[in-house]
């Protein structure tokens, strides 16, 4: 599956240059996910190869996975589907457990092929992040903060990274809620507040402080910055000039999020922007930049 899947359609194209395979519960798009372990352009291919599989006595459970956008060729009418995960179910050697099986595979047909292997359901966690005890209307949708933590921090092992402008800790919360190691910090004590409320509402455990960027003297690996602006808040370009000057002294990946394209201002900062996208919600966009 690419990863394009992951982070929705508009997201940067760097990040599809890879092959490495993230939990699906990180994504604020995808549903369901498919490990692709055999394939073939019948069913009877599918039907042989899963006779090779060893459960080592674990109880299993195949499921049709029911895909939107199918050609004609593709779609499979209930009935069919039930066949089929029966059929499947018929050539594994092991014991079927329709309702607490130890291992779940899916079905699909895609492109006149079919695909089969583990499956993977996406728990959706970031839906219950909306319902935050502390929120404000400026603040970024959990659906947008968690495509750009992800963004951020594609492989979470031993990365660093911060919110150096955190705000109610939208970020941090989808960044810690995916056991990403990331700190936060505001300029405002009220808001900083409200983000630990945040995060101790979801029981996740993250440090906040108070203070301004420039005093941060730690480095990091990457950092997400969702530039203030003056819809709500009096900023000047010289004030957002110089988030970004210290964000590219504090971390070498940095994720900018600003209401317009700030391209001239991000490259003035010294930084290179490697890819981008907008996220939309009515008539109000986000520009998200991958800058390094």
């Amino acid at each position: 599956m690419e990863l394009r899947a992951l982070f929705g359609a508009e997201a940067p194209a760097s990040l599809f240059k890879t092959d490495i395979r993230i939990d699906v519960s990180r994504s604020p798009f995808i549903k369901e996910r498919i490990d692709v372990l055999y394939h073939g352009d019948k069913l009877a291919d599918i039907y042989e190869q899963v006779e090779q599989l060893d459960l080592a006595g674990a109880t299993f459970k195949a499921i049709f996975v029911k895909t939107n956008d199918l050609a004609p060729a593709d779609k499979v009418e209930y009935a069919e589907r039930r066949m089929i995960e029966r059929e499947i179910g018929m050539h594994i050697e092991g014991e079927a457990d329709i309702s607490h099986p130890d291992l779940l595979f899916g079905i699909v047909a895609l492109g006149g092929r079919w695909y089969f292997g583990p499956y993977h359901k996406n728990t959706a966690v970031w839906l219950h992040h909306m319902k935050k005890p502390r929120s404000y209307s400026i603040a970024l949708s959990t659906r947008v903060a968690r495509a750009a933590v992800n963004i951020a921090v594609p492989r979470p092992e031993g990365i660093r990274a911060i919110d150096p402008c955190c705000g109610i800790g939208t970020v941090l919360v989808e960044a810690l809620s995916m056991g990403i190691d990331m700190v936060g910090r505001d300029i405002n004590h009220f808001i900083a507040r409200g983000a630990r409320e945040n995060i101790a509402y979801f029981k996740l455990e993250g440090v906040v402080t108070r203070g301004d960027i420039a005093d941060i003297t730690e480095t990091y690996d990457a950092a997400i910055i969702d530039l203030p602006y003056n819809l709500y808040s009096k900023i000047t370009p010289e004030e957002q000039f110089s988030l970004l000057v210290h964000a590219r002294r504090i971390a070498a990946r940095v994720v900018v999020v600003s209401i317009e394209a700030v391209d001239e201002m991000i490259e003035n900062a010294g930084f290179t922007i490697v890819d981008r996208c907008i996220a939309k919600k009515g008539l109000f966009s986000r520009h998200l930049l991958l800058c390094e």
